[in-house]
């Protein structure tokens, strides 16, 4: 039975498609934005759209920015030297809230998973080796710590080693099954301090 008109349903029903929504929070949301005032509406409508069309990856480290280099790659003050492979966008932005770290990143958009049929083909593996061509000393493996953040590490690691590149992994400090996205800084920072060579 339905309880709602057709578009109000319409939106809980788009709402519920966004990551960690379920339907109760879809319909609260949905409700949340039927009282705002029209103008606000038209506000968050429009910055949905004009980030949809106007953000695109860096063409460096593949992390989201308006720009065709992002700001951290653009930046001559960071260390061009050292490379932080992350799995992607909000992994980087949580090591950037450290404010302890001055190398560029390398963002894979995902990690290996056979299970999910998810190859080294799937995610930004190339590119991270066309980039090691340039002037590149360390490469830090910061993938989360499961088991598909394992396996994307140890895969990495086997490529670079030959290279005589340093390969770096970050340390404990971050829970087996984590999110990096979901830890303090401090736990974060000490996880980048007690990286080990692989």
């Amino acid at each position: 039975m339905e309880y709602y008109s057709s578009h109000i349903n319409k939106l809980i029903e788009q709402l519920a498609h966004l990551p960690g929504i379920g339907s109760k929070s879809a319909q609260r949301l949905a409700f949340h934005i039927m009282n705002m005032p029209r103008e606000q509406v038209a506000q968050l409508t429009g910055a949905i759209n004009d980030a949809r069309e106007n953000v695109r990856y860096c063409r460096e480290c593949f992390t989201l920015t308006d720009q065709e280099l992002c700001p951290i790659c653009s930046n001559e003050k960071r260390d061009h030297h050292t490379i932080m492979v992350v799995e992607n966008t909000r992994d980087l932005a949580a090591y950037e809230k450290t404010g302890k770290y001055g190398g560029v990143y390398h963002v894979l958009h995902g990690a290996i998973s056979p299970m999910l049929g998810i190859g080294p083909d799937d995610i930004r593996l190339k590119e991270l080796i066309i980039r090691l061509q340039n002037d590149v000393e360390e490469v830090i493996i910061a993938t989360n710590s499961s088991l598909e953040g394992e396996t994307t590490a140890m895969y990495i690691s086997k490529l670079i080693k030959p290279t005589g590149i340093k390969v770096s992994r970050i340390a404990s400090g971050v829970p087996v099954g984590g999110d990096l996205e979901y830890i303090d800084e401090v736990t974060l920072l000490r996880a980048l301090e007690g990286r080990v060579e692989l």
